[in-house]
């Protein structure tokens, strides 16, 4: 299981659309994600004043684009990269922050 931090707002385009794509997929190539044990870190990092804000829970043997583990300098942590849009499907639950 990989997790993913995103908006409510951003969730709901998701699902008008069929698929959920982040903005860092255009600026960056990839949507971010993490493990069970980095979650804390991200939000305290990026997400420290932000709210309604939903953690997706995202299967990655469902993912139809590319998953790739990779390190992240800034924090000297290997972090999973998702090389596409992620597929609803392979979000297997939504939990509120």
């Amino acid at each position: 299981m990989i997790y993913h931090v995103t908006r409510k707002s951003d969730w709901e385009k998701a699902l008008s659309n069929g698929f959920y794509e982040a903005a860092s997929l255009r600026t960056e190539g990839f949507i971010h994600a993490s493990s069970v044990t980095q979650i804390t870190g991200v939000l305290e990092r990026y997400y420290e004043n932000e709210k309604e804000l939903l953690l997706l829970h995202i299967d990655e043997q469902l993912l139809t684009s590319p998953l790739k583990y990779e390190i992240a300098s800034s924090v000297d942590q290997v972090f999973p990269h998702v090389f596409g849009a992620i597929n609803l499907d392979a979000v297997v639950k939504t939990a509120e922050i």
